[in-house]
């Protein structure tokens, strides 16, 4: 079955497809609805062909569904039929969560989404849980988000940020016994040196992440046990 990746997020919504490994793009923002969404992918693919859709959606995702508006977007997203405004199957997941299955290598792997904020999941043998460390208590009063999201490393500066980011990374990675870490989002880049045990990731592994989200249970076991 051919798949359709749409990777939402606050400034753009990413398209690929099976046959389009290509982004294409559609500019989002504050006023950006699901129904404005949903209009704008269907004239962006006219004529593309595809039997499912996968969507790494900016937020809290319980049991395929958004429980929380994204907070740079309009509202209207919590509660929205994906499936039937789009006439086709569709599976819903954290975008963190998608672009940590693309990244996925094996064992016991970290995600670390450095952008805005903080996103994070954790992939065991091939099964993902998306998580919320963001808001957990770090020190000083302060997050994890506080400390290693955009407004940080605007607060503290770089050399201050990189720091914080190698300790959070250590501190997570010991708390759940992870192989290894991979950093991914915007802000990744800004470091000079990686964590120890920690890789770069790519926004691109959304794409994949997306086409793995069919997997079956058999693939998603072979996927762990041989890496990818």
């Amino acid at each position: 079955m051919k798949i359709l990746v749409l990777d939402i997020g606050v400034t753009n919504l990413k398209i690929y497809s099976t046959d389009h490994p290509e982004a294409v793009k559609i500019p989002s923002g504050p006023t950006f609805t699901p129904e404005k969404a949903v209009k704008a992918v269907q004239e962006a693919t006219a004529g593309w062909a595809y039997g499912g859709i996968s969507i790494g959606y900016p937020g809290p995702v319980v049991h395929g569904k958004p429980v929380h508006n994204p907070a740079n977007l309009a509202p209207g997203w919590v509660d929205f039929d994906f499936a039937k405004a789009f006439g086709c199957k569709v599976k819903v997941i954290n975008d963190a969560a998608m672009q940590a299955l693309g990244s996925y290598r094996g064992g016991r792997m970290l995600f670390l989404g450095l952008g805005t904020g903080l996103g994070s999941a954790f992939i065991v043998d091939g099964i993902v849980e998306p998580m919320e460390l963001a808001h957990l208590p770090y020190k000083k009063g302060r997050s994890f988000e506080d400390h290693v999201g955009a407004a940080a490393l605007e607060r503290m500066g770089k050399k201050k940020w990189t720091k914080s980011v190698h300790d959070v990374v250590e501190q997570l990675k010991n708390a759940l016994q992870a192989d290894y870490v991979v950093l991914g989002g915007g802000n990744a880049k800004r470091l000079t040196a990686l964590p120890p045990g920690a890789f770069a990731g790519d926004n691109t592994h959304a794409r994949e992440g997306g086409f793995r989200m069919w997997q079956t249970e058999k693939q998603r076991k072979s996927l762990a046990a041989v890496g990818d």
